[in-house]
């Protein structure tokens, strides 16, 4: 159990900024991580459909022994986390709670706002996370175009900077010490974010704190890796490209996704389990960093 990988999920490319937060702070680990590009964005679309395609992907991963699943994905944890840690034996971290604690720590005037997708904003999942907090004052700003960027790989276009003055601009306006980025992708936007809301104003990022928790939950548990080699880090994608997954990553990380394998994802039954999702047949390789774990094209 413990030399098992950790599953990370996304609707994108965007939870990889908490896979790489998760291999700073514990570099024994491995991981396994899907982005279900096939239906990204997410952000969009009804939470009922978001449900139906997290838990498909998840169900996979449990299907590969996982020891950990991560929702690494704001929108999809406000549809399906009870649904998830009901389903599921294995521990489930999510990217809700972890930033909520951190923000309710750090804001010196108690005006906190948060920024994420549509549907993650109209979910009210952060209200509701922070109800425990009444002394707070809370501003939410859906940002639907940031998703589009970070895909695009645009981090510093001055298109960006203006979108990000229009949604950031309200939530300066009232005051607001502490900005929750409330969507995995937005770490990859920290520049132009700061830049428009300024130094005032501290940004907490749910990668880093989601990390956090999976190395308190790996701990706690006793599940940590201990066995003395190189840790295996694999990439899915459910997308049609697996060339445009890595072009991504690299652009946005560097050279540390050296392989992505393309996956099928199938419509399953609730509240059954499905089977092992298939390869398509392709896979995208590079030759990269030691340790990362290049998977041969399938017929």
């Amino acid at each position: 159990m413990s030399d098992a990988p950790i599953g990370i999920f996304d609707s994108g490319v965007g939870g990889l900024s908490v896979a790489r937060s998760v291999r700073d702070q514990l570099p024994r680990e491995s991981i396994l991580y899907v982005g279900d590009t096939a239906h990204s964005p997410y952000g969009p679309k009804p939470l009922a459909d978001v449900r139906r395609y997290a838990l498909q992907v998840l169900d996979d991963l449990v299907e590969q022994d996982v020891k950990l699943l991560v929702i690494a994905c704001n929108t999809a944890s406000a549809a399906m986390l009870r649904d998830a840690r009901e389903r599921y034996s294995v521990p489930v971290v999510e990217v809700i709670q972890p930033a909520v604690r951190t923000a309710v720590s750090v804001t010196r005037n108690n005006r906190v706002g948060v920024i994420g997708t549509t549907a993650t904003i109209t979910s009210r999942a952060y209200d509701d996370a922070f109800a425990a907090a009444p002394h707070l004052e809370l501003f939410t700003q859906a940002c639907p175009e940031f998703v589009s960027f970070v895909e695009a790989g645009d981090t510093t276009s001055d298109d960006l900077v203006s979108t990000a003055e229009r949604y950031l601009r309200p939530l300066v306006e009232q005051g607001i010490d502490t900005l929750v980025l409330g969507c995995t992708h937005y770490p990859f936007l920290k520049g132009a974010i700061s830049y428009v809301v300024g130094d005032g104003v501290r940004l907490v990022s749910s990668d880093t704190e989601t990390a956090n928790d999976v190395y308190r939950t790996l701990v706690s548990a006793g599940i940590q890796r201990t066995s003395p080699g190189r840790p295996s880090y694999r990439y899915e994608a459910t997308g049609q490209s697996a060339e445009e997954f890595i072009r991504l990553a690299d652009q946005l990380l560097g050279p540390e996704v050296t392989a992505v394998e393309l996956v099928e994802t199938g419509a399953i039954t609730l509240p059954g389990r499905v089977p092992r999702i298939r390869p398509t047949g392709h896979t995208a390789t590079r030759t990269g960093a030691a340790g990362d774990t290049t998977t041969q094209e399938t017929s």
